[in-house]
């Protein structure tokens, strides 16, 4: 693929601390000493996780001194308008049990816009980027890549739904209104995590949807989605990745699963 100017040289960054990563987080993935620590907010988090943003925090610091950092296990850095926003383990309950299904996840917000996104997923051998006004592409590497486009499914009668669990829809009262548009849809898979949101992307799947979701959750597939002609809102369709939530889909259906998911605007 080529790179129009605009934020490439941030891409290409992106990709040079993720192969970084991707040798640390495989070389302890189903390690018989990994170290498992039970968060405040009772996720766990591993060595893994702590040793993965320490390095994408090393190497910012040296290419990008000037730009912010916010990440997962290690709070806020610096102040200004670009701001990387790191999840060094998307899926650690994954990662904890042996599923390949976890990944790096790097975005750059530029403002209120993430600018760039990318996913390093090294147990599935896959990865998936895009920068703004250049595509959305999967691949292992910028120079042996195809694009991103999702699907043209218009009806929810034939659309392929992704989610995490159910458990997270019934503790905020939302699973009534969820299991609704399950039952609408032609399929449900619970693919989990980031890979819902990038099967999304890649036309694999039609629609894909998470009750509770941070920042850091979030961030880098924001362009992914979009730039391969998707919508990312919260379901309450809160653009972008600050509404708490994650609503993704291919366009087309996006309005008739708000209707399921927030049916009742907020005045």
């Amino acid at each position: 693929m080529s790179l129009r100017p605009g934020y490439d040289d941030d891409l290409r960054l992106a990709h040079v601390i993720a192969d970084q990563v991707d040798s640390i987080t495989m070389a302890r993935f189903k390690s018989q000493d990994l170290r498992v620590e039970t968060k405040p907010d009772l996720t766990p988090v591993t060595d893994a996780d702590k040793s993965a943003e320490e390095i994408v925090r090393g190497q910012l610091s040296r290419a990008r001194p000037r730009d912010a950092v916010h990440g997962e296990e290690m709070g806020d850095t610096g102040h200004g308008p670009r701001r990387w926003v790191i999840d060094p383990i998307d899926g650690t309950k994954n990662f904890v049990r042996g599923v390949p299904v976890w990944a790096t996840l790097i975005g750059l917000l530029d403002g209120d816009q993430v600018v760039v996104g990318l996913v390093s997923a090294p147990a599935l051998g896959r990865r998936w980027w895009a920068a703004q006004g250049n595509g959305a592409w999967t691949g292992k590497s910028l120079a042996a890549a195809s694009q991103l486009h999702v699907s043209e499914v218009d009806r929810l009668e034939d659309a392929s739904l992704s989610y995490s669990s159910l458990g997270g829809w019934e503790e905020r009262g939302q699973l009534d209104a969820f299991l609704n548009l399950t039952r609408r849809t032609w399929r449900t898979r619970a693919y989990g995590d980031f890979w819902s949101h990038v099967l999304v992307a890649e036309g694999a799947v039609d629609l894909s949807a998470e009750p509770e979701l941070s920042l850091h959750d979030m961030a880098a597939l924001v362009p992914i989605v979009t730039e391969a002609g998707g919508m990312f809102t919260s379901i309450r369709g809160v653009p972008g990745p600050f509404g708490g939530s994650a609503l993704v889909s291919n366009g087309r259906l996006h309005g008739a699963a708000l209707e399921y998911l927030d049916p009742l605007p907020e005045a």
